[in-house]
């Protein structure tokens, strides 16, 4: 696989720690802050594959990784998933509406993870809404910041799929996710939508606000 494959973290050093040891150590803390899980999670090797989908944050570390890594607390105790569909905003409004790479590796100071073609490729031809794209992807950190914690867990033998979103209208959400199940089918798929609910608000406000979301995600109501 060529260099030209090779994306090349955008935020290592500033969001999260910039080198392997510093970064291992402030994961480590994220899960051991008293608003993290409070432990070290340890995989487990029965893969109940029992959750399908997490909602985890993507600001720096500093500000959300605790929060972060309660998710992936689950995550790892659920057992290692067949590939991992991560979906996140498109930030820099870079490339196309709604952007996929099907091909290549994403690199980390943990080292990099390989994208499942497979999957993405019929992503890919199921939808009609999705293009190929890495523009998109180059400077965005939405779906960069999962990834340390995703290595931690599962080390590098784990696959994914990036999915970057400008437009997020409902017709537009319904198409994409409709095309990821027709292209997942037998597969235990682990999808992370990468979202940050409610900021630069008020507390109470945003509470209020995030309720109603959580409430219409629980009763399966888009």
């Amino acid at each position: 696989m060529t260099e030209l494959n090779l994306r090349r973290p955008a935020v290592a050093g500033s969001f999260y720690a910039g080198d392997s040891k510093s970064l291992n150590i402030q994961i480590e803390n994220c899960f051991l802050h008293r608003i993290g899980p409070g432990k070290i999670p340890l995989v487990n090797n029965k893969k109940e594959n029992n959750i399908i989908g997490l909602i985890s944050p993507h600001a720096g570390y500093m500000y959300s990784g605790p929060v972060a890594a309660n998710g992936f607390y689950k995550i790892a105790l659920d057992g290692k998933p067949d590939t991992i569909i991560i979906l996140g905003p498109n930030h820099r409004g870079f490339g196309e509406n709604i952007s996929i790479m099907v091909e290549g590796r994403w690199k980390t100071p943990l080292g990099e993870l390989e994208i499942d073609t497979e999957i993405a490729e019929n992503i890919l031809k199921n939808s009609k809404t999705i293009k190929m794209d890495k523009k998109a992807h180059q400077f965005e950190h939405s779906i960069e910041v999962q990834l340390p914690f995703i290595q931690y867990i599962f080390g590098k033998s784990i696959k994914f799929i990036p999915i970057c979103m400008i437009r997020q209208d409902i017709n537009t959400d319904i198409e994409i996710a409709q095309s990821i199940c027709s292209s997942v089918v037998d597969k235990n798929i682990l999808i992370i939508a990468s979202s940050d609910f409610t900021h630069y608000e008020p507390q109470e406000y945003a509470e209020n606000l995030d309720k109603q979301a959580i409430n219409a995600i629980l009763e399966f109501n888009p």
